[in-house]
């Protein structure tokens, strides 16, 4: 198996992707939570 050596710019920029990436998936996680509450707690009251 051949391993590559990345470049510091490279790096740079696989850590801003995989920083943009994580923050996408915790926005994702907060709608749908907020979503959740707000379909069964409008349920919870009739």
């Amino acid at each position: 198996m051949e391993l590559l050596t990345l470049t510091d710019a490279q790096r740079k920029s696989r850590r801003g992707r995989n920083i943009a990436l994580g923050f996408v998936l915790f926005g994702l996680v907060a709608v749908f939570y907020v979503v959740t509450l707000i379909k069964f707690g409008n349920g919870m009251v009739q």
